[in-house]
Protein backbone atom coordinates (compact mmCIF):
# COMPACT_ATOMS: atom_id res chain seq x y z
CA UNK A 1 0.00 0.00 0.00
CA UNK A 2 2.74 2.84 0.94
CA UNK A 3 4.54 1.23 -2.46
CA UNK A 4 1.29 2.54 -4.35
CA UNK A 5 0.49 5.84 -2.72
CA UNK A 6 4.35 6.67 -3.26
CA UNK A 7 4.13 5.75 -6.95
CA UNK A 8 0.98 7.87 -7.51
CA UNK A 9 2.51 10.84 -5.26
CA UNK A 10 5.76 11.02 -7.71
CA UNK A 11 2.96 10.85 -10.57
CA UNK A 12 1.05 13.81 -9.24
CA UNK A 13 4.82 15.56 -9.04
CA UNK A 14 4.98 15.17 -12.82
CA UNK A 15 1.69 16.22 -13.84
CA UNK A 16 2.26 18.94 -11.72
CA UNK A 17 5.54 19.67 -13.01
CA UNK A 18 4.03 20.03 -16.81
CA UNK A 19 1.34 21.55 -15.85
CA UNK A 20 3.36 24.14 -14.49
CA UNK A 21 5.87 24.42 -17.48
CA UNK A 22 2.77 24.93 -19.64
CA UNK A 23 1.21 27.82 -17.92
CA UNK A 24 4.65 29.37 -17.37
CA UNK A 25 5.53 29.12 -21.31
CA UNK A 26 2.20 30.44 -22.16
CA UNK A 27 2.38 33.34 -19.50
CA UNK A 28 5.69 34.51 -21.11
CA UNK A 29 4.17 34.18 -24.80
CA UNK A 30 1.62 36.59 -23.63
CA UNK A 31 3.65 39.29 -22.43
CA UNK A 32 6.07 39.35 -25.60
CA UNK A 33 2.22 39.37 -27.41
CA UNK A 34 1.54 42.58 -25.64
CA UNK A 35 4.65 44.02 -25.76
CA UNK A 36 4.89 43.78 -29.33
CA UNK A 37 0.73 45.19 -29.73
CA UNK A 38 2.15 48.34 -27.77
CA UNK A 39 5.24 49.03 -30.09
CA UNK A 40 3.07 47.96 -33.37
CA UNK A 41 0.63 50.63 -32.76
CA UNK A 42 3.77 53.12 -31.51
CA UNK A 43 5.89 52.33 -34.68
CA UNK A 44 2.79 52.03 -37.39
CA UNK A 45 3.59 48.78 -37.88
CA UNK A 46 0.99 48.00 -40.71
CA UNK A 47 1.53 44.10 -41.79
CA UNK A 48 3.62 41.00 -41.97
CA UNK A 49 4.79 40.04 -44.97
CA UNK A 50 6.41 36.78 -45.23
CA UNK A 51 9.42 34.93 -47.90
CA UNK A 52 11.01 31.37 -47.18
CA UNK A 53 10.23 27.53 -47.21
CA UNK A 54 8.30 25.21 -45.36
CA UNK A 55 8.87 27.02 -42.05
CA UNK A 56 6.41 29.59 -43.37
CA UNK A 57 4.65 28.28 -46.40
CA UNK A 58 0.81 28.53 -45.28
CA UNK A 59 0.07 26.93 -48.73
CA UNK A 60 1.68 28.46 -52.40
CA UNK A 61 2.90 25.19 -53.16
CA UNK A 62 -0.99 23.85 -53.48
CA UNK A 63 -1.28 24.87 -56.71
CA UNK A 64 2.30 24.33 -58.63
CA UNK A 65 1.27 21.43 -61.13
CA UNK A 66 5.61 19.67 -60.91
CA UNK A 67 6.30 19.48 -57.46
CA UNK A 68 5.55 16.36 -54.89
CA UNK A 69 6.12 18.99 -52.02
CA UNK A 70 3.05 19.64 -50.75
CA UNK A 71 1.55 19.64 -47.42
CA UNK A 72 -2.60 20.15 -48.53
CA UNK A 73 -3.96 16.45 -46.95
CA UNK A 74 -4.03 15.06 -43.91
CA UNK A 75 -2.70 14.52 -41.59
CA UNK A 76 -1.14 17.79 -42.28
CA UNK A 77 -3.49 20.32 -40.91
CA UNK A 78 -4.85 17.49 -38.06
CA UNK A 79 -5.38 20.63 -35.09
CA UNK A 80 -6.48 23.30 -37.88
CA UNK A 81 -9.54 25.10 -37.51
CA UNK A 82 -12.28 21.75 -38.91
CA UNK A 83 -9.12 19.88 -39.54
CA UNK A 84 -8.93 21.70 -42.10
CA UNK A 85 -5.15 20.75 -44.79
CA UNK A 86 -4.37 24.03 -45.82
CA UNK A 87 -0.82 22.99 -47.21
CA UNK A 88 0.91 24.20 -43.83
CA UNK A 89 3.66 21.40 -43.30
CA UNK A 90 2.59 20.67 -39.62
CA UNK A 91 -0.63 20.04 -37.73
CA UNK A 92 -1.41 23.88 -37.22
CA UNK A 93 -0.61 26.85 -37.61
CA UNK A 94 2.98 28.28 -38.60
CA UNK A 95 5.22 30.49 -36.24
CA UNK A 96 4.48 33.36 -38.95
CA UNK A 97 0.64 32.84 -38.02
CA UNK A 98 1.41 33.77 -34.05
CA UNK A 99 3.13 36.28 -35.23
CA UNK A 100 0.56 37.88 -37.19
CA UNK A 101 -2.10 37.20 -34.36
CA UNK A 102 0.47 38.74 -31.83
CA UNK A 103 0.72 41.64 -34.10
CA UNK A 104 -2.80 42.06 -33.37
CA UNK A 105 -4.05 42.22 -37.12
CA UNK A 106 -5.90 38.19 -37.70
CA UNK A 107 -5.25 34.50 -36.28
CA UNK A 108 -3.35 33.54 -40.22
CA UNK A 109 -1.07 34.47 -42.53
CA UNK A 110 -2.84 33.79 -45.89
CA UNK A 111 -0.62 32.14 -49.02
CA UNK A 112 -0.07 34.84 -51.85
CA UNK A 113 -1.38 31.93 -54.24
CA UNK A 114 -4.30 30.90 -52.41
CA UNK A 115 -6.95 30.93 -54.73
CA UNK A 116 -9.18 32.31 -51.99
CA UNK A 117 -7.49 35.71 -51.43
CA UNK A 118 -8.97 38.35 -51.24
CA UNK A 119 -7.79 42.16 -52.46
CA UNK A 120 -8.49 43.01 -48.13
CA UNK A 121 -6.03 39.96 -47.63
CA UNK A 122 -2.93 42.33 -49.03
CA UNK A 123 -3.83 44.69 -46.24
CA UNK A 124 -2.13 42.89 -43.51
CA UNK A 125 0.45 40.73 -45.25
CA UNK A 126 0.47 37.38 -46.37
CA UNK A 127 3.22 35.50 -47.36
CA UNK A 128 5.12 34.35 -50.61
CA UNK A 129 7.33 31.29 -49.32
CA UNK A 130 7.60 27.79 -51.32
CA UNK A 131 8.21 24.35 -49.58
CA UNK A 132 11.53 23.17 -50.78
CA UNK A 133 12.87 26.51 -51.68
CA UNK A 134 15.86 28.07 -49.97
CA UNK A 135 18.74 31.08 -50.83
CA UNK A 136 20.08 29.18 -53.70
CA UNK A 137 17.73 29.38 -56.46
CA UNK A 138 18.78 26.11 -57.91
CA UNK A 139 17.41 24.33 -54.64
CA UNK A 140 13.66 25.33 -55.92
CA UNK A 141 14.79 23.71 -59.16
CA UNK A 142 15.56 20.48 -57.25
CA UNK A 143 11.76 19.84 -56.01
CA UNK A 144 9.79 22.21 -58.68
CA UNK A 145 8.78 24.53 -56.25
CA UNK A 146 9.13 28.74 -55.67
CA UNK A 147 12.61 30.16 -55.86
CA UNK A 148 13.72 33.14 -53.62
CA UNK A 149 13.99 35.40 -56.59
CA UNK A 150 10.59 34.41 -58.44
CA UNK A 151 9.21 35.10 -54.48
CA UNK A 152 10.31 38.36 -54.62
CA UNK A 153 8.56 38.53 -58.38
CA UNK A 154 5.18 38.17 -56.77
CA UNK A 155 6.31 40.59 -54.05
CA UNK A 156 6.07 42.84 -56.67
CA UNK A 157 3.11 41.98 -58.35
CA UNK A 158 1.72 42.59 -54.60
CA UNK A 159 2.63 46.21 -54.65
CA UNK A 160 1.47 46.60 -58.18
CA UNK A 161 -2.22 44.85 -56.51
CA UNK A 162 -2.04 47.11 -53.37
CA UNK A 163 -1.54 50.26 -54.95
CA UNK A 164 -4.80 49.98 -57.23
CA UNK A 165 -6.50 48.89 -53.56
CA UNK A 166 -5.25 51.59 -51.58
CA UNK A 167 -3.36 54.15 -53.90
CA UNK A 168 0.75 54.46 -54.78
CA UNK A 169 0.98 56.58 -51.22
CA UNK A 170 -0.81 54.47 -48.62
CA UNK A 171 0.73 51.53 -50.78
CA UNK A 172 4.20 53.28 -49.84
CA UNK A 173 3.74 53.79 -46.27
CA UNK A 174 2.43 50.19 -45.51
CA UNK A 175 5.25 48.16 -47.49
CA UNK A 176 7.69 50.72 -45.61
CA UNK A 177 6.03 50.16 -42.03
CA UNK A 178 5.60 46.35 -42.31
CA UNK A 179 7.48 43.87 -40.89
CA UNK A 180 8.92 41.39 -43.08
CA UNK A 181 10.05 38.11 -42.36
CA UNK A 182 12.80 35.78 -44.56
CA UNK A 183 13.27 32.18 -43.22
CA UNK A 184 14.93 29.52 -45.31
CA UNK A 185 18.59 27.88 -45.68
CA UNK A 186 17.89 23.84 -44.56
CA UNK A 187 17.10 23.28 -48.22
CA UNK A 188 20.05 24.33 -49.60
CA UNK A 189 21.70 21.91 -47.90
CA UNK A 190 19.45 18.69 -47.32
CA UNK A 191 17.57 18.97 -50.35
CA UNK A 192 20.22 20.47 -52.60
CA UNK A 193 24.49 20.09 -51.23
CA UNK A 194 24.26 16.82 -49.79
CA UNK A 195 21.68 15.13 -52.43
CA UNK A 196 22.91 16.99 -55.41
CA UNK A 197 26.17 16.98 -57.43
CA UNK A 198 25.91 19.88 -58.64
CA UNK A 199 27.00 22.48 -56.15
CA UNK A 200 29.43 19.73 -54.08
CA UNK A 201 31.50 19.32 -57.47
CA UNK A 202 31.98 23.43 -56.83
CA UNK A 203 32.09 24.04 -53.86
CA UNK A 204 33.21 22.71 -50.17
CA UNK A 205 31.08 23.22 -47.52
CA UNK A 206 32.51 26.69 -46.62
CA UNK A 207 32.48 27.91 -49.84
CA UNK A 208 28.89 26.98 -50.23
CA UNK A 209 28.01 28.52 -46.96
CA UNK A 210 29.75 31.94 -48.46
CA UNK A 211 27.71 31.51 -51.93
CA UNK A 212 24.76 31.44 -50.01
CA UNK A 213 25.06 34.58 -47.92
CA UNK A 214 25.83 35.99 -50.81
CA UNK A 215 22.89 35.00 -52.67
CA UNK A 216 20.92 35.92 -49.20
CA UNK A 217 23.04 39.69 -49.72
CA UNK A 218 21.62 40.11 -53.02
CA UNK A 219 18.35 38.95 -51.67
CA UNK A 220 18.25 41.39 -49.47
CA UNK A 221 19.16 44.05 -51.34
CA UNK A 222 16.60 43.86 -54.05
CA UNK A 223 14.25 43.99 -50.83
CA UNK A 224 15.75 47.53 -49.93
CA UNK A 225 15.05 48.69 -53.39
CA UNK A 226 11.39 47.75 -53.13
CA UNK A 227 10.54 49.41 -50.07
CA UNK A 228 11.62 46.98 -47.51
CA UNK A 229 12.92 48.71 -44.07
CA UNK A 230 12.48 46.15 -41.47
CA UNK A 231 13.54 42.83 -42.00
CA UNK A 232 13.64 39.93 -39.52
CA UNK A 233 15.90 37.13 -41.13
CA UNK A 234 15.32 33.70 -39.32
CA UNK A 235 18.43 31.35 -38.54
CA UNK A 236 19.17 27.87 -39.59
CA UNK A 237 17.83 25.38 -37.27
CA UNK A 238 20.10 22.26 -35.51
CA UNK A 239 18.80 20.09 -38.93
CA UNK A 240 21.46 17.79 -37.60
CA UNK A 241 18.51 16.69 -34.90
CA UNK A 242 15.59 15.72 -37.58
CA UNK A 243 14.47 12.62 -36.80
CA UNK A 244 15.07 11.87 -40.38
CA UNK A 245 18.32 12.73 -40.09
CA UNK A 246 19.37 10.78 -36.96
CA UNK A 247 17.53 7.64 -39.30
CA UNK A 248 19.46 7.93 -42.65
CA UNK A 249 22.49 8.04 -40.07
CA UNK A 250 21.35 5.16 -37.84
CA UNK A 251 21.99 7.18 -34.78
CA UNK A 252 20.06 8.25 -31.52
CA UNK A 253 22.24 11.22 -31.56
CA UNK A 254 21.88 14.44 -33.30
CA UNK A 255 24.89 14.65 -36.10
CA UNK A 256 27.28 17.09 -34.73
CA UNK A 257 28.74 17.66 -38.04
CA UNK A 258 25.55 18.59 -39.76
CA UNK A 259 24.90 20.94 -37.24
CA UNK A 260 27.76 22.65 -36.89
CA UNK A 261 27.46 23.61 -40.49
CA UNK A 262 24.44 25.25 -39.10
CA UNK A 263 25.80 26.89 -36.36
CA UNK A 264 28.29 28.30 -38.29
CA UNK A 265 26.20 29.54 -40.93
CA UNK A 266 24.17 31.25 -38.34
CA UNK A 267 27.30 33.23 -37.52
CA UNK A 268 27.92 34.42 -41.35
CA UNK A 269 24.33 35.54 -41.33
CA UNK A 270 24.66 36.97 -38.02
CA UNK A 271 28.02 39.18 -39.30
CA UNK A 272 26.67 40.20 -43.11
CA UNK A 273 23.24 41.20 -41.26
CA UNK A 274 24.85 43.93 -39.28
CA UNK A 275 26.48 44.85 -42.44
CA UNK A 276 23.87 45.58 -44.35
CA UNK A 277 22.28 47.62 -41.73
CA UNK A 278 24.72 49.34 -41.72
CA UNK A 279 24.91 50.31 -45.30
CA UNK A 280 21.77 50.09 -46.25
CA UNK A 281 20.02 51.95 -43.00
CA UNK A 282 17.38 48.95 -42.62
CA UNK A 283 16.42 47.99 -39.44
CA UNK A 284 16.98 44.33 -38.91
CA UNK A 285 17.57 40.81 -36.80
CA UNK A 286 18.65 38.16 -36.75
CA UNK A 287 16.45 35.63 -34.67
CA UNK A 288 18.21 32.65 -33.53
CA UNK A 289 16.27 29.27 -33.75
CA UNK A 290 19.07 27.09 -33.07
CA UNK A 291 19.37 27.97 -29.77
CA UNK A 292 15.69 27.72 -28.66
CA UNK A 293 15.12 24.22 -30.48
CA UNK A 294 18.42 22.91 -29.01
CA UNK A 295 17.50 24.04 -25.48
CA UNK A 296 13.79 22.49 -26.04
CA UNK A 297 15.62 18.96 -27.16
CA UNK A 298 17.46 19.10 -24.37
CA UNK A 299 15.20 19.99 -21.79
CA UNK A 300 11.81 19.04 -23.23
CA UNK A 301 9.75 18.75 -19.93
CA UNK A 302 10.40 22.32 -19.26
CA UNK A 303 7.90 22.89 -22.50
CA UNK A 304 5.58 19.80 -21.76
CA UNK A 305 7.33 17.91 -24.04
CA UNK A 306 7.77 14.04 -23.86
CA UNK A 307 8.75 13.13 -27.30
CA UNK A 308 12.02 14.34 -29.33
CA UNK A 309 13.52 11.79 -31.42
CA UNK A 310 10.51 10.95 -33.74
CA UNK A 311 7.53 12.96 -35.50
CA UNK A 312 3.86 12.58 -34.49
CA UNK A 313 3.22 11.11 -38.13
CA UNK A 314 3.37 7.31 -38.82
CA UNK A 315 6.12 5.70 -37.63
CA UNK A 316 7.99 9.58 -37.40
CA UNK A 317 11.26 8.83 -38.35
CA UNK A 318 11.76 9.24 -42.27
CA UNK A 319 8.04 10.17 -43.69
CA UNK A 320 7.38 13.90 -44.39
CA UNK A 321 5.44 15.64 -47.68
CA UNK A 322 3.38 13.04 -49.62
CA UNK A 323 4.41 9.73 -48.05
CA UNK A 324 2.59 10.76 -44.87
CA UNK A 325 -0.39 11.28 -47.21
CA UNK A 326 -3.04 9.01 -44.73
CA UNK A 327 -1.12 7.80 -42.32
CA UNK A 328 -2.28 7.50 -38.73
CA UNK A 329 -0.89 10.44 -35.94
CA UNK A 330 0.19 9.94 -32.16
CA UNK A 331 -2.48 10.29 -29.35
CA UNK A 332 -1.26 13.43 -28.20
CA UNK A 333 0.03 16.11 -30.93
CA UNK A 334 1.16 18.74 -28.03
CA UNK A 335 3.99 16.58 -26.56
CA UNK A 336 5.44 15.83 -29.52
CA UNK A 337 8.43 18.12 -31.11
CA UNK A 338 8.30 16.89 -34.40
CA UNK A 339 5.38 16.26 -36.43
CA UNK A 340 6.72 14.71 -39.23
CA UNK A 341 10.18 13.62 -39.90
CA UNK A 342 11.58 16.98 -40.30
CA UNK A 343 8.62 19.60 -39.62
CA UNK A 344 7.90 20.94 -36.24
CA UNK A 345 4.20 20.82 -34.38
CA UNK A 346 2.42 23.84 -34.06
CA UNK A 347 3.49 23.45 -30.42
CA UNK A 348 6.63 23.60 -31.22
CA UNK A 349 6.31 26.74 -34.18
CA UNK A 350 4.86 28.73 -30.49
CA UNK A 351 7.54 28.17 -28.90
CA UNK A 352 9.60 29.59 -32.10
CA UNK A 353 7.08 32.72 -32.55
CA UNK A 354 8.20 33.50 -29.32
CA UNK A 355 11.29 33.75 -29.78
CA UNK A 356 10.77 35.39 -33.21
CA UNK A 357 8.77 38.23 -31.24
CA UNK A 358 11.33 38.69 -28.68
CA UNK A 359 13.74 39.71 -31.19
CA UNK A 360 11.46 42.23 -33.07
CA UNK A 361 10.56 43.93 -29.76
CA UNK A 362 13.95 44.65 -29.19
CA UNK A 363 15.39 45.45 -32.89
CA UNK A 364 12.64 46.80 -35.04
Amino acid sequence: MKHITWMTLNLVIIVMFLFQAVVTCNARAMGSTQKLRVLAAKYNVTSILVFGDSSVDPGNNNNLPNTWHKGNFLPYGKDFSHSFPTGRFTNGRLCTDFIAEALGYRNIIKAYLDRNLMEVDLLHGVSFASGGSGYDDFTAKVTNVISLRKQLEYFKEYKIRLGKLVGEETCHRIVENAVFILSTGTNDFLQNYYIDPTRSRRFTIAQYQRFLINCMETSIKEMHLLGVRRLAVVGMEPFGCMPMIKTLKNSVKCDENMNQVALSFNFLLKAKLSSLEATLRMRSVFVDIYGVIQNTLQNPLKYGFTETEKGCCGDGLTEFGTSLKGLSTCVNHSKYIYWDAVHFTEKMYYIIADEAVKSIITSL
